[in-house]
C-alpha cells in the first residue's frame, strides 16, 4: 500500500496543476495600448521588475534577469522606442543612466501585471520566508532540471 503524499503523488498533481497554469497566465487580456506592441517574455520579466521595484539601472536590471547588460541596453532601446520606457542621468551619478516606465505606459502595465503579483502575494503569505525560499528554489531546480533534460535530448527535424 502507498502512502499518501509521495513524490510520486506531488509529481501527478502538478503535471496537472501546471498546464492550468500557464493556460491561464496565457488567457490574461493584454490591455488594448500594449497590444501593437509585440512584447515577449523577457519584455514581461524587465517591466515587472520595473513595475515593482521602481527605476532601476541597465546593471542592475542585468544583475536582477539574469543576463548580460548589452542584452538589457537592447530591450531597454527597443522599449523605448515603443515609448514604453524612458531613460534619464541618475541624479547621484551623471554618468548612470536610469530606466523607468514612462508614466504614459505605466497605467497598461499595472493592469496588466498587478493581477499576478497579487496572485503570487496570495499564495505566498501564508508560508514563512524560510518556506517561500524553499519554494522559489524548488522552482529553480525544476527550470534547471527541464532546461538540461531538453538539451540532453537531440531534436527531431
Amino acid at each position: 500500500m502507498s502512502t499518501p503524499n509521495t513524490t510520486d503523488d506531488t509529481v501527478r498533481e502538478l503535471l496537472l496543476v501546471m498546464p492550468r497554469l500557464v493556460g491561464r497566465i496565457k488567457r490574461l487580456p493584454l490591455p488594448e495600448e500594449l497590444r501593437s506592441l509585440d512584447l515577449a517574455p523577457r519584455h514581461l520579466s524587465m517591466l515587472s521588475l520595473l513595475l515593482l521595484d521602481g527605476p532601476l539601472t541597465v546593471s542592475e536590471l542585468a544583475g536582477m534577469l539574469g543576463v548580460a547588460p548589452t542584452t538589457v541596453s537592447l530591450i531597454v532601446s527597443d522599449l523605448s522606442r515603443k515609448g514604453v520606457l524612458v531613460r534619464r542621468e541618475d541624479d547621484a551619478d551623471r554618468r548612470r543612466r536610469i530606466v523607468d516606465i514612462s508614466p504614459e505606459s505605466r497605467p497598461a502595465i499595472a493592469q496588466w501585471l498587478s493581477p499576478g503579483a497579487h496572485a503570487w502575494r496570495h499564495a505566498l503569505d501564508p508560508l514563512s520566508p524560510a518556506q517561500q525560499r524553499s519554494f522559489v528554489d524548488t522552482l529553480l531546480r525544476y527550470e534547471a532540471a527541464v532546461s538540461a533534460a531538453r538539451q540532453a535530448t537531440p531534436e527531431h527535424g
